[in-house]
């Protein structure tokens, strides 16, 4: 797998695990378009409108992909992952996964 955009996609609970794996795929000589992850400091929590525009770039980012990898640690996809999976099948874009899952490819 080489020479792709790659959008990535996973829990904020694996944020670290993600950008491990992103870091690893670019060094084999992808782009990678990261979600972006805002550390929870002193409780703070995003507005509704933020959590809107962040996952509308998202979505947006995986428009722009060849392909989406999803980090799924132990199988766990939330919500919001499936609906990004979801998309992408939509739009005809590979879909990889960290841990195989019926069959479908794991990197």
């Amino acid at each position: 797998m080489k020479n792709k955009v790659i959008t990535m996609c996973g829990s904020k609970k694996f944020q670290e695990k993600v950008m491990d794996v992103a870091f690893s795929l670019e060094l084999k000589g992808n782009c990678i378009l990261t979600p972006v992850f805002k550390i929870n400091t002193e409780g703070e929590i995003l507005s509704e409108e933020e959590i809107n525009i962040l996952s509308k770039m998202h979505f947006r980012k995986i428009e722009l992909s060849d392909a989406i990898y999803v980090v799924n640690v132990g199988g766990y996809i939330g919500k919001s992952v499936k609906n990004e999976i979801e998309y992408a099948k939509q739009l005809g874009k590979e879909i990889l996964y960290l841990e195989e899952i019926n069959g479908d490819v794991h990197v």
